[in-house]
């Protein structure tokens, strides 16, 4: 038995962060590459591994405190068996909440900036020299066959939350080596603050210089009576940037139309009953998640991006969905929503939204999206125009839905009818299609056996 000082490894190019977590206290045993403490920067949180197993005998860091490269975590008692030399060390997490600006700036009541992912970044300062030398994460489609790589660095990836199928192998036939899911680390964590400034800069999908705007009125409120100031909370501050850049530099349209629910609605409430004890709630959002990946076959045009004066057209379908947490909205992405049935649809939603209200959250959890959802049906409002969650051409706002006399040809019947707000990017969607998209997707809705044609 030795004692040793674990420390903070190298976590991209960030001066300092601050500790919001402490996973393990003195006197506790903990194994190698197990978390100790959870870290946040401005883009993500992410989990400090120890690098032995072995007693701790003393934290070195609080709640609050703020740590970086080399900063010492606690005093462990090793073991004689120290971690793997095979098993790489270093590079923590992208584990947690992070507000991490996803590539979005969507809005719920705004719709969901997600993060309520729809999910923006304030603009932060220019990223280091390194920092722009490295790419920004751009979720994939996962490539068919497992990822080449070796059982240490697969389970190195699982530690550090890494999906292999989105990491470039740099090793001999693309192996996937320690140091690129290490790389892959830092560019979630650093690199998508050097593409959000360039985004700032220019509009979406194309160059073009900033805008010539009078500067912002300064004004001593107390001047006219007492004030409070509060700060604004992280996610807000990272969103903001992103939904003033995505209002100004997307023009925006919002087609509005309603959807019969009816049918589908008593289907839900008898769906509950009978998986009662299953503890998976089916809510309406998850059928509208299928619809929508319904629609974005039909309308491919929607499931795209755009890239200079190319349309990007994606072939997978992950949908973004506004979540509501105490510190304000973020949008996790479900991923592959079009192989998932709505029981588990229902139920990997519910596990995004505990995560995103418990601040754990990892910025792959938030970007990807093929289309985001901001829904306001649990509050009320009738339509709204949520904004477009960059770089993404479409975003659908789910209002409450109301009961409404509908003519059937002969007679008034009650109808249970869901407000659609369809917003989208004039640039690469015209009225006719959008049109064409929130009608087809009232109709999916309405009657369900449609989804199977």
């Amino acid at each position: 038995m030795a004692l040793m000082d674990i420390v903070v490894p190298d976590i991209g190019d960030f001066d300092e962060v601050g500790v919001i977590e402490l996973l393990v206290q003195a006197g506790d045993t903990v194994k190698a590459e197990q978390s100790l403490i959870t870290v946040e920067s401005d883009k993500a949180s992410m989990e400090i591994p120890s690098s032995h197993a072995g007693v701790v005998k003393e934290m070195r860091v609080k709640l609050g405190d703020k740590v970086k490269q080399g900063s010492v975590v606690l005093v462990l008692e090793a073991s004689d068996a120290p971690a793997a030399a095979s098993e790489p060390k270093t590079a923590p997490a992208p584990a947690s909440p992070a507000p991490a600006a996803p590539e979005s700036g969507v809005n719920a009541a705004p719709a969901a900036a997600p993060a309520v992912a729809p999910a923006a970044v304030a603009a932060p300062a220019a990223a280091p020299a390194a920092a722009q030398a490295l790419p920004a994460h751009q979720p994939a489609s996962p490539a068919p066959g497992l990822p080449h790589a070796s059982p240490s660095v697969r389970k190195f990836a699982r530690e550090l939350g890494v999906p292999l199928a989105e990491v470039q192998g740099t090793g001999p036939k693309g192996r996937i080596t320690a140091e690129d899911v290490q790389n892959f680390t830092r560019r979630v964590m650093a690199g998508s603050q050097q593409t959000q400034a360039q985004a700032a800069r220019a509009p979406a999908g194309g160059g073009g210089a900033g805008l010539d705007l009078l500067p912002w009125p300064k004004v001593d409120f107390a001047k006219f009576g007492p004030i409070e100031r509060k700060e604004l909370s992280r996610i807000k501050k990272i969103s903001g940037a992103n939904l003033a850049r995505n209002w100004v530099m997307i023009p925006h349209v919002t087609n509005n139309d309603e959807a019969d629910i009816t049918e589908l609605e008593a289907f839900r409430v008898q769906t509950n009953k009978e998986n009662e004890k299953s503890g998976v709630k089916v809510t309406m959002l998850a059928f509208v998640i299928k619809a929508v990946v319904a629609a974005l076959k039909k309308f491919p045009e929607f499931n795209a991006s755009l890239d200079g004066d190319a349309l990007v057209y994606k072939q997978y379908f992950h949908i973004g969905f506004a979540a509501d947490t105490p510190n304000g909205l973020v949008v996790p992405v479900l991923k592959d929503a079009d192989q998932k049935g709505i029981l588990q649809i229902s139920a990997e939603m519910a596990e995004l939204a505990k995560k995103a209200r418990e601040g754990k959250l990892g910025a792959a959890d938030m970007q990807g999206g093929s289309m985001s959802i901001s829904s306001l049906g649990g509050i009320g409002g009738t339509h709204f125009t949520p904004i477009i969650n960059a770089p993404e051409v479409a975003i659908l706002g789910l209002s409450k839905s109301q009961m409404k006399p509908v003519w059937d040809g002969q007679q008034f019947v009650p109808r249970l009818l869901l407000p659609l707000s369809l917003s989208y990017d004039h640039r690469v969607i015209d009225g006719a299609a959008a049109a064409r998209f929130n009608a087809y997707l009232g109709a999916v809705l309405a009657d369900y056996r449609r989804i199977l044609l």
